[in-house]
């Protein structure tokens, strides 16, 4: 079963989101800073204080992981990539961009982004540390200062790992793209990079596990090594998810709009009342949007949705171009394009359907259940 994520807020328009894996993560680091980084670093407070503390370092720490990931979205946000959500998990933050960079050089400056904020925040943390030194009574801000300079200089390091999905393993991807001049090529061989770092990741962590366990290292040591194995492992995930997500692309990159589009198009004047375009249309086709036409022009699309935020009492009073999402030049694409860029289009415009149009008329309709259907028997 999925699991859940809550909205917290936005920041560039963007939603931010929490999932519950979060919240076991906030614990276990609130818990090893109340009970072994605090008391070591700041001898002699109650252990009530100590978790207020730890609390509030747990808390900043991931607003870093938000700076880092806002970092991305900023400069992908310059690329017009529209970025879905932000989301903070238990391994730190992701920033879901609704398509890929336009070239190496932006796929190489959103990639760098996150690394470069985090290094900034290290830097200042470090610059207080030293200022503050001086002060009295100000240990407690000293000591948080030092931590959060550390912690974000190392998500900084780790992220430059050349192995994708990281950050560092987007950097080479840039690099391959320019190199080789396929973008699709690129993302697979980075994934390589990617599957190796996971797979070098969980055994050390195993080594270290069985050397603690054996005696070998302190007992200490068999937590950390069990993280180091689930990073691994999300790691391998993660880049053999992505090698799939790449081949599947590469072959919607190859397929013409023509292949999957519906030919038989049935459109809904602008002038028609919703009631009957309700009686006549929806329930009549079963159709989740049509287009809609006024002189034979495309003017728009009405969805279900759209009609579904009229009051019943109204439709015998209110048009269809009324409720409609006027025509935007997002709406409509060629039936030579590959179904890639139909994906890319529905979702930069928030649309579930496009209408394919050639020499001005219309010829067909590609919607996200045909594509995702084609997707299904290709995978058969």
């Amino acid at each position: 079963m999925q699991m859940p994520s809550w909205e917290i807020g936005r920041a560039l328009g963007i939603p931010i989101r929490v999932h519950a894996s979060w919240f076991l993560v906030f614990l276990l680091v609130t818990w090893s800073l109340s009970t072994g980084y605090l008391p070591d670093s700041l001898p002699g407070l109650s252990p009530e204080r100590y978790w207020a503390m730890g609390a509030v370092a747990a808390i900043l720490l991931f607003f870093s992981v938000l700076l880092h990931e806002l970092g991305h979205s900023y400069v992908a946000l310059y690329y017009r990539i529209p970025i879905e959500q932000i989301t903070l998990f238990i391994f730190g933050g992701v920033a879901h961009m609704r398509r890929e960079a336009p070239s190496p050089k932006a796929e190489f400056l959103i990639a760098v982004a996150g690394p470069v904020v985090s290094f900034a925040i290290g830097g200042t943390c470090f610059l207080f540390v030293i200022l503050a030194e001086s002060i009295q009574g100000l240990q407690g801000m000293i000591m948080l200062g030092a931590l959060l300079g550390i912690v974000n200089v190392q998500l900084g390091l780790f992220n430059l790992i050349p192995g994708f999905p990281l950050d560092g393993g987007r950097v080479l991807r840039a690099g391959l793209w320019a190199w080789g001049k396929d973008f699709y090529r690129a993302t697979k061989q980075a994934t390589v990079i990617g599957l190796a770092f996971g797979a070098i990741f969980s055994l050390v962590g195993l080594l270290i596990v069985y050397r603690a366990a054996s005696g070998e290292l302190p007992a200490s040591m068999m937590s950390n090594g069990g993280w180091v194995v689930v990073i691994g492992m999300f790691l391998f995930a993660a880049a053999r998810a992505s090698r799939r997500q790449a081949a599947m692309r590469q072959s919607l990159a190859t397929v013409p709009v023509r292949d999957i589009m519906v030919k038989t198009v049935v459109s809904i004047p602008a002038q028609c009342a919703l009631d009957e375009a309700v009686n006549q249309y929806f329930q009549t086709y079963g159709y989740g949007g049509f287009p809609v036409l006024a002189d034979r022009r495309l003017v728009g699309m009405v969805t279900v949705s759209d009609v579904q935020g009229v009051a019943p009492a109204l439709w015998a009073w209110r048009r269809v171009e009324q409720v409609m999402r006027p025509f935007s030049e997002s709406l409509v694409i060629t039936p030579e394009a590959p179904v890639i860029h139909a994906m890319e289009r529905m979702a930069s415009g928030g649309w579930d359907r496009l209408v394919v149009v050639q020499d001005g008329e219309v010829v067909g309709l590609v919607t996200q259940s045909a594509i995702v259907h084609f997707l299904r028997l290709r995978s058969g």
